[in-house]
């Protein structure tokens, strides 16, 4: 008989209705794949909870576990790069999209997929960053290999107070960059400066003049974590030979934009997608993370919860009511 586990299962109930349930699974339910992995930690993400709603561009095939990040342990490989108790972590390609995720206490993939865990980095502070984190340290490279340094001037961060958002603005701070945060959260700002933000803005102080085809300079880099308007309005603030990032689409997936910042003022909008993200790129990003990129403050990031809250925080996410990190403990009941 295969060995059973927790893990959080979508089901399609009928047409365009799912529901979700915290069930036991069994080994054979998991997909084909040569290293099998024992989850310890995941994270919760925005595309976490699009895959638990039956939004097509995340999930297409059900019963599923969601869950694009997870942290463990190899218990059985068929790969020489990994041997029964590495420590490992697992975030993109297609984990918790198509493929059974981190909401579950076993994951099966492809060695490609797996990275051993960086050296002082343990298996909870990787999912502290999990994709979110991740996605936000890629942003921040963008940025350095485009040039841009602390001493050209500020760096915003939309969306600040979310998974990318938080972590690049003490990602930022932690590399000597001077950061102001953009947020909705008026009772957030005190957390956005422990994190290392020098200032703090509004939406609506932010947004006062994005009807106009251009708007002060003032930004030497951007990381966006939410796409729409404030993109465009980062775009078009941004200061001459600027760098924006764009990662994120909670605003809108459309950029109501007009050429002048680029060719009048040299911006350049950079995408970034952790997905796809190379294989070979994936590792000196960890290892960034794990040394001179690691923040200190990585515990006020997160809230640690297990599977009886994680419908809860799935909800709250959705809703846009989460600040930080939410970490899913999976040996946890809480």
């Amino acid at each position: 008989m295969s060995e059973s586990f927790k893990a959080l299962v979508v089901e399609q109930v009928e047409k365009r209705k799912f529901e979700s349930s915290v069930t036991q699974r069994t080994l054979d339910d998991l997909p084909e794949g040569d290293v099998l992995i024992r989850v310890r930690y995941s994270s919760l993400n925005f595309k976490d909870a699009l895959s638990t709603q039956g939004n097509p561009g995340v999930t297409t095939k059900f019963p599923h576990t969601p869950g694009i990040d997870a942290a463990g342990e190899v218990v059985a490989s068929e790969s020489s790069d990994f041997n029964v108790g590495d420590e490992v972590l697992v975030t993109g390609f297609d984990l918790g999209m198509n493929t059974s995720g981190g909401f579950g206490q076993y994951i099966r993939v492809p060695s490609s997929w797996v990275f051993a865990l960086p050296e002082g980095l343990s298996a909870r502070e990787a999912m502290i960053y999990g994709t979110a984190g991740f996605t936000a340290a890629i942003s921040v490279q963008k940025l350095v290999d485009a040039g841009v340094k602390p001493e050209h001037g500020e760096v915003l961060v939309t969306g600040a107070t979310g998974g990318v958002g938080s972590v690049a603005v003490g990602i930022l701070a932690k590399a000597g960059y001077t950061v102001v945060a953009l947020t909705g959260k008026a009772s957030q700002v005190d957390f956005l400066k422990q994190l290392g933000a020098s200032d703090v803005i509004s939406r609506e102080a932010f947004l006062e003049n994005a009807h106009k085809p251009l708007m002060r300079e003032r930004w030497a880099g951007v990381v966006d974590c939410v796409g729409g308007d404030y993109l465009a309005a980062a775009v078009k603030s941004s200061r001459y030979d600027g760098v924006v990032t764009c990662c994120g689409l909670t605003a809108s997936t459309d950029l109501p934009l007009n050429v002048f910042p680029f060719i009048l003022r040299g911006v350049s909008l950079l995408g970034v997608d952790s997905v796809q993200f190379p294989s070979q790129k994936r590792s000196p990003i960890w290892q960034k993370l794990s040394q001179e990129w690691k923040l200190d403050s990585l515990d006020s990031l997160v809230k640690e919860i297990g599977f009886s809250e994680l419908q809860d925080k799935i909800d709250s996410i959705l809703a846009g009511n989460i600040v930080g990190r939410t970490l899913l403990n999976l040996d946890s009941d809480a």
